[in-house]
């Protein structure tokens, strides 16, 4: 039976990766709120699935980024930052 110091460590990874989800899925929300207004309309005026969908479409860009800067910063950290 593992010892509760395993179990904690086991359990840290899972709660980091909630985390994460949770910041990335509060940034997609504020983005959509801004780019509603940009639009000129209030968030009252959107059906529950529109308003999903396009806090969707936020996140799916929020990850884009981040693989993005993460394939950079391994290109930059294996030297490989002047041929990309």
């Amino acid at each position: 039976m593992p010892s509760r110091a395993k179990m904690k460590l086991i359990k840290k990874p899972k709660e980091l990766k909630a985390k994460l989800r949770q910041r990335i899925r509060d940034k997609a929300i504020s983005r959509a709120k801004n780019r509603i207004l940009i639009a000129g309309r209030k968030a009252e005026e959107f059906e529950p699935d529109e308003l999903e969908a396009i806090v969707a479409e936020e996140e799916e860009k929020i990850y884009g980024q981040v693989k993005e800067k993460g394939l950079m910063a391994l290109a930059a950290a294996l030297g490989l930052g002047w041929w990309l």
